[in-house]
């Protein structure tokens, strides 16, 4: 039975490697995929999920204007899909995560999607929050604070290395722009609400 799976993390915990790797299984097996990144980042390159290990492999770009479950039907009308993998979930919307559990309850496809559960603020994003509500299973991967605690928060970096504690909810980036921390010490820099 297909269902909607949602694994989310801080940063630096291999998201899209494991998509990668969870990608690789189905496709050795003989089974299609499809994988979709969100448009918005384009760190490394555009069209393609990129994993810090080196890795990659080929995308959909979705934006707020995309219709996931239109692109997955007509795809999956041409050649059989066995799962669709979903990478910067967090960009989702709210009416795409519903799209979601239309692939999966109507489509009766398996739908992975990877992503950051909260920002820099400690605010959940909105299509994390909609995954959390209504994903069939939840997963954390774990990531580790200089501290060695588990690190479930991320703090967002200016140029000097200074944690930013205001400013747009998305603004890309990577290690040079973001630090994963336990709640320990990312409330050191930003108050949660």
């Amino acid at each position: 039975m297909a269902q909607l799976y949602f694994y989310y993390s801080s940063m630096n915990a291999g998201k899209s490697t494991h998509l990668l790797q969870s990608s690789y299984n189905y496709n050795e097996s003989g089974l299609r995929t499809l994988l979709f990144t969100a448009k918005i980042d384009d760190r490394y390159a555009e069209g393609k999920v990129s994993s810090r290990l080196g890795i990659h492999a080929e995308a959909k770009l979705f934006d707020e204007n995309t219709d996931l479950f239109s692109v997955t039907k007509a795809d999956h009308l041409q050649d059989k899909l066995a799962c669709v993998l979903i990478d910067e979930a967090q960009f989702l919307s709210k009416p795409q995560v519903n799209q979601l559990t239309e692939i999966v309850d109507t489509l009766a496809i398996p739908v992975l999607a990877y992503g950051i559960r909260t920002d820099f603020l400690g605010d959940t994003f909105s299509g994390s929050a909609a995954l959390l509500a209504w994903a069939d299973k939840l997963i954390e991967l774990k990531t580790i604070c200089h501290c060695g605690r588990k690190a479930n928060f991320v703090i967002r970096l200016d140029q000097k290395g200074n944690a930013v504690t205001d400013g747009e909810q998305v603004e890309v980036g990577g290690n040079d722009r973001y630090q994963s921390l336990c709640r320990s010490h990312f409330k050191n820099f930003v108050s949660l609400k």
